[in-house]
């Protein structure tokens, strides 16, 4: 058997943590990676041992590095990805809900249809197991060098936080994975030369305590704040730590895991989660602008800033928890150039954008109405076609659709725009038209109103029509517009907007990233208080976070409970909550992980025939029930269309707009710096010359039914990872291509003693 001693020999500029232009550049400085071949010169010298926590954070902070050759980033940052197209937030059929396509664990080029490689065996360094070695290799050189107690524990705090982020990562899909806490040597690997993990799988449960372990000794090692925010602002704190440690805590207790509904564990999340908000303020986190939702004739403006902004707020409280933080530097040889795609991504193709992100229409229809009731229950009759009116103030802030005010600092139709580049004509087609493009970016309205040129393509379903203002076939009636760098909110925008061969649109955005904010740590102890019949404390976490949104002129509709409701019934309590996330967290990439923990695609039923103590045996053998939810299988999503009515147009044709052909004056557009004045005109037009359909947007085949499988609420290990390491053992559901059969893997096992382990190790030889 060939063994290698892997080490990590790489010698290279590198960026350590990503920072903002506003704070200290310290850490975008060219920086080193050294490996374990030489401790008195990494781990001896506080700098260059600093360096190589820094690295942690360059290879594993969310929306960055993580999941790098994983095929598919395993933390999702809120666009439209394989696991937010599962839920309601995107339409477009996923490979976890194809119901003629399903997932096993074959590679893609043996004939499989391929379940995400996440676990990724190779011992490389962009595979996980590269980075928990690397992790692994930071903590032992640290504890092995002569660095200070103090230097040792505000280094050894963040590293022992990254190695329980990145076992979150996987424990939360897998269940159970090889705990490795030590630098390895390692095997060949058959495939493709790299290295192979032999160590069999943990129970969940053991992976769990393993977790809590290392960020109890986070919380222990690491500041609450640091005393030099102006250069380590972004690193992780004992908040951070804590405030994973919650996530963690709720994850276990939660169906997915807990089928019984054991108490203890619930329990358990409650008190996690209590402490790290108590942990929390004594780092100087909090509800940005709590109690202060902006002017009386603005809609959630400080909510809207609350993603914009360093501090989070003002400056008195911190929201952002464990965050990413991006710049605008355009300097293509500087390795320390790192941009946040967001806004271009979200922001509509005539801005000269990426084209945005179209949200479904359940996701439109479900926010609340004005009083902080959904629709069913309003005071407020809901109009399905002014859906814009009376709505949560959220609503506003995350979405945008025909005639709303979405203005930002750029200019389509000047020489900031090289009209020389080739590529644009493909790109935006009728260019030559644009000369003539009504207006800057200072004062851009969405118009995504449609128009048909046949009475049948307009009553079809499956048809979308022809897109105003250039648009074209980008037709999306009504766009994401959370987490937007808006003009309105902040007048020094953190993007850099010019289009050329480099620099394309509000690419160059140094908008952070936030994995964990304040408000969800808030919605976890919710949910655990809701679970525990602490039902006054979670009524009064969801009070907190929607008094930062509802201002005095919304109270007077929604009154002094902001629409809540205090339940002392488990089920809806619990209900309450999730719907609140729902709302609040929306596209942030959190639904797909609250769905799958309350198994909300089915309900949780058929789990006995994968195996017999799977079956829900609380919850009422169902979920779904039990919260007052429908299970989403079985039903597609839609797109909402708003198009021109009864006005005869010539499909496909930028200058047949019927709106402005027939000299038909358009309003001055909803502006969410005074919504209620400017929400009439806007209500006017759309009664009088548009109307809605919504559109199919999972597939127009009728057999094409969006089915979460049963099997696929825990990830199977992929064909490469039992080939590279033929101890493991697959999941239960998914086959065992080592074992034959099927895989006898089981998540839910709590004892140690019944987890299948594969004795041939020794024997194992990758030549």
């Amino acid at each position: 058997m060939t063994r290698n001693t892997y080490i990590y020999n790489i010698v290279g500029s590198v960026a350590a943590l990503i920072l903002l232009g506003s704070c200290s550049d310290d850490f975008l400085e060219e920086k080193k990676l050294y490996g374990k071949y030489n401790y008195n010169t990494v781990y001896n010298n506080y700098e260059t041992a600093k360096n190589r926590i820094d690295n942690l954070y360059y290879q594993l902070l969310p929306g960055k590095k993580e999941g790098q050759g994983t095929g598919v980033a395993i933390v999702s940052t809120g666009t439209d990805d394989e696991f937010a197209k599962s839920t309601d937030e995107f339409g477009g059929l996923s490979k976890l809900e194809d119901n003629q396509a399903l997932l096993d664990y074959k590679d893609i080029n043996n004939g499989g249809s391929f379940v995400w490689d996440h676990f990724y065996v190779e011992n490389k360094e962009t595979s996980p197991w590269g980075y928990l070695r690397n992790i692994n290799d930071c903590i032992e050189g640290i504890q092995d060098g002569s660095l200070s107690a103090s230097e040792k524990r505000e280094l050894l705090g963040q590293a022992y936080f990254m190695r329980a982020w990145r076992y979150y990562t996987m424990v939360k899909w897998y269940g159970g994975i090889p705990i490795i806490d030590r630098v390895q040597e390692s095997l060949v690997s058959k495939i493709s030369g790299g290295s192979s993990i032999v160590i069999p799988r943990s129970s969940t449960l053991q992976c769990i305590e393993f977790m809590y372990e290392d960020l109890d000794r986070a919380i222990e090692m690491l500041p609450a704040s640091w005393a030099n925010e102006a250069a380590d602002w972004g690193r992780v704190t004992k908040g951070t730590a804590a405030a994973l440690k919650g996530r963690i805590a709720l994850l276990w207790a939660s169906p997915l895991f807990n089928r019984a509904d054991d108490q203890v564990r619930w329990d358990s999340a409650y008190a996690i989660n209590k402490n790290a908000l108590e942990i929390l303020a004594t780092g100087g986190y909090g509800l940005a602008y709590e109690n202060n939702p902006g002017n009386t004739s603005e809609s959630a403006a400080n909510w809207g800033k609350m993603f914009l902004d360093l501090k989070g707020s003002d400056g008195s409280v911190n929201e952002n928890i464990f965050v990413t933080l991006y710049n605008n530097i355009t300097n293509n040889n500087d390795n320390t150039q790192q941009w946040n795609s967001w806004e271009n991504t979200i922001r509509p193709r005539n801005a000269f954008a990426g084209g945005g992100l179209e949200p479904t229409a359940e996701m439109v229809d479900a926010f609340p109405m004005a009083d902080g009731k959904i629709a069913s229950e309003s005071s407020f009759a809901y109009d399905s076609l002014c859906f814009f009116k009376n709505r949560d103030p959220r609503f506003y802030r995350t979405f945008t659709f025909p005639g709303e005010w979405w203005r930002f600092s750029g200019t389509p139709n000047s020489t900031l725009v090289d009209r020389s580049i080739t590529s644009l004509e493909t790109k935006f087609p009728n260019l030559s038209l644009w000369g003539s493009y009504p207006y800057d970016g200072n004062e851009y309205i969405f118009w995504g109103y449609t128009w048909y040129g046949s009475a049948e393509n307009q009553a079809s379903v499956s048809k979308s029509g022809y897109a105003a203002d250039m648009l074209g076939t980008r037709n999306a009636s009504v766009l994401v517009r959370k987490r937007s760098d808006d003009l309105q909110l902040n007048a020094s925008p953190l993007y850099d907007y010019t289009y050329t061969t480099s620099n394309q649109g509000f690419r160059q955005s140094a908008s952070p990233f936030v994995e964990i904010r304040y408000a969800e740590v808030l919605l976890n102890f919710a949910e655990a208080a809701a679970a525990t019949s602490h039902y006054n404390e979670a009524f009064d976490a969801l009070k907190r976070i929607r008094s930062r949104v509802y201002n005095i002129d919304d109270v007077s509709n929604c009154g002094a409970d902001y629409g809540l409701t205090q339940y002392t019934d488990r089920g809806k309590a619990i209900a309450q909550v999730l719907n609140e996330r729902k709302i609040e967290l929306a596209y942030e990439g959190k639904r797909f992980e609250d769905m799958r923990r309350w198994m909300l695609f089915d309900g949780g039923v058929g789990q006995a025939s994968l195996n017999p103590t799977w079956a829900l045996s609380a919850f009422g053998g169902n979920t779904c029930n039990y919260l007052g939810f429908t299970a989403t299988n079985g039903y597609k999503n839609h797109h909402l269309e708003i198009y021109v009515k009864d006005l005869a147009a010539v499909e496909e044709d930028a200058s047949q707009d019927p709106i402005l052909k027939n000299g038909i004056t358009r309003p001055s557009g909803l502006n969410l710096a005074d919504r209620i004045t400017t929400e009439a005109s806007l209500e006017t037009f759309y009664q009088t010359y548009l109307s809605r359909k919504n559109i199919n947007a999972d597939g127009n085949d009728a057999t094409q039914i969006p089915t979460f499988q049963p099997y696929y609420y825990f990830c199977g290990l992929c064909y490469s990872a039992m080939y590279n390491n033929p101890t493991l053992y697959q999941t239960i559901g998914w086959e065992d291509y080592s074992h034959g059969g099927d895989g006898i893997f089981d998540p839910l096992e709590t004892d140690p003693d019944k987890i299948p382990v594969d004795n041939t190790s020794s024997s194992v030889s990758f030549e």
